[in-house]
């Protein structure tokens, strides 16, 4: 490990928005990994005669459903456990493959610009001028509904995200002496955009791609609730919250339950990105004087 990357580690370890941002995530992990575990009951068991539970703490609440049931007598801490399972898929592959997808265009078309840059940048403006719900969900109608199109619908959306701020940094880094110094010394230019072009514009990646995360929570959870991302036997937060608007006004925790998930779940990969670039990049680090 270099000095320097000692250096941006401790940064990092030394941010409360990443410990905080990355305790959170490493908790929603654990649940979704030990959710047959952690949940009492199995997240599509039925149990007629306690429908609508509150939780155990409130009056006529049950100590075996710890956060109450749903109108179909369903546990729903099981519910909200399972349903990180379905998040965290999602927001994983969802974030990564639209982060190789622009990453790659954005390589490319800062790197050698002219009509390659040109071509490139055209096709995200256009890209970008559809709504990006509407484009998702005009995607699924074509795709058909399933968790894995719904991640291809997000890759394929949001894919301009990190090509529009990653192509600005690599056409100032391409710039730089460094850079120019490897050519010179006849590295290609795969070589170059390999080892000095992208790890520079890497810090910005990785928080990128933590933000993409919390989005892809979000367009997962939307699609769920309109019944286009998992089945309706699978549990979900969305399909949670699309369950539970029915009888919101007897039972609001049903509502609550999953949209307080969604929160913390966003609210965390949001910390660890902006924690992240505030550690790791160079302009920020320069101007605290910490460089």
């Amino acid at each position: 490990m270099t000095p320097r990357t000692r250096a941006a580690l401790r940064r990092c370890l030394a941010s409360p928005r990443v410990v905080i941002g990355l305790a959170l995530i490493a908790a929603a992990v654990a649940v979704a990994i030990l959710a047959p575990f952690l949940a009492p009951h199995d997240p599509q068991e039925q149990d007629l005669l306690n429908t609508l539970l509150p939780p155990a703490w409130a009056a006529g609440g049950v100590a075996d459903y710890p956060l109450g049931t749903d109108s179909l007598g369903r546990c729903v801490l099981s519910r909200l456990f399972y349903g990180a399972r379905v998040a965290l898929y999602v927001a994983a592959l969802a974030a990564t493959g639209a982060a190789l997808l622009g990453a790659a265009l954005a390589l490319v078309a800062g790197y050698f610009g002219g009509w390659v840059d040109w071509l490139v940048s055209r096709l995200v403006d256009i890209w970008m001028a559809f709504p990006p719900v509407i484009l998702a969900l005009i995607l699924l109608v074509g795709l058909g509904a399933g968790v894995n199109k719904v991640v291809l619908a997000i890759v394929l959306i949001d894919w301009t995200r990190f090509c529009r701020v990653l192509r600005s940094e690599v056409i100032v880094v391409r710039r730089r002496d460094y850079v120019a110094a490897a050519r010179l010394a006849g590295f290609t230019h795969a070589q170059t955009i390999l080892r000095e072009v992208l790890p520079a514009v890497l810090p910005l990646l990785i928080t990128l791609f933590s933000l993409e995360m919390g989005i892809a929570v979000i367009v997962e959870a939307i699609m769920s609730f309109v019944g286009l991302s998992v089945e309706p036997n699978v549990a979900a937060w969305g399909v949670m919250i699309a369950d539970a608007r029915q009888t919101m006004n007897q039972a609001p925790w049903g509502v609550v339950a999953p949209v307080l998930a969604i929160f913390v779940t966003v609210l965390a990969f949001n910390l660890t990105g902006d924690g992240l670039r505030r550690a790791l990049d160079p302009r920020l680090v320069t101007s605290r004087g910490e460089a």
